[in-house]
């Protein structure tokens, strides 16, 4: 995903990708970037630089292409608003992006009463896109998708969103833990409901290859 202009607030519209802003020795830690940003607004293009794509395609799996623009605009737009309460302590700042995107998410499914749908949409990988190795596992799990997302369907909104934090993000529990802002035994205990859950629905052929443990 291009970096748009008009995805940006003023204070950094147009602002160059800061020097070696993919390579973080040169560009500095997330935190460092946030912590300069509060004097220099501009800096804040670097951590649009170098996470808009990720946030852009969780958001696409969640929602749809169309839908992914615009989440990605509000959540760097209210990561920008709020970067002075960043937590300097943690140098990575994707669990506190994932964590904003997870609420700019949730508000669009309930005030669009997607939910369901945007589950159903939900595009599988082309096998061209797989290594070989995992076309026979991916086949079967795409003949287990329909009981898949049923399985899904029947979990809250909230148990939703902690897996797909693990599993499309790529999170660890204790990152899902600081994106939502609770506890980490909380994850634990509520991702093991909710894979227990969804082996019950799909049976004995279900394993955590979709949904690995942290």
């Amino acid at each position: 995903m291009r970096r748009a202009v008009s995805l940006l607030p003023p204070p950094y519209q147009g602002a160059a990708a800061a020097p070696g802003a993919a390579g973080r020795p040169d560009g500095g830690s997330d935190a460092a970037v946030i912590e300069q940003s509060w004097q220099d607004p501009e800096r804040f293009a670097t951590l649009f630089d170098r996470h808009a794509d990720e946030i852009h395609r969780y958001a696409a799996r969640r929602l749809g292409p169309q839908a992914a623009g615009d989440v990605v605009s509000e959540v760097f737009l209210a990561a920008f608003r709020n970067r002075v309460r960043y937590d300097l302590g943690r140098p990575d700042a994707r669990p506190w992006l994932y964590g904003i995107s997870a609420k700019v998410i949730n508000q669009q499914l309930r005030t669009d009463g997607r939910r369901a749908r945007a589950l159903a949409a939900t595009p599988a990988p082309r096998p061209a896109e797989m290594p070989v190795d995992d076309i026979a596992d991916r086949i079967t799990a795409a003949q287990l998708r329909p009981r898949m997302l049923s399985a899904l369907g029947e979990l809250s909104p909230a148990d939703q969103e902690l897996m797909f934090l693990v599993a499309w993000a790529e999170l660890s529990y204790d990152e899902v833990a600081q994106a939502l802002e609770i506890p980490l035994g909380t994850v634990r205990s509520r991702l093991h409901r909710a894979r227990a859950r969804i082996s019950r629905s799909l049976g004995p052929t279900f394993h955590d290859k979709e949904f690995p443990r942290g």
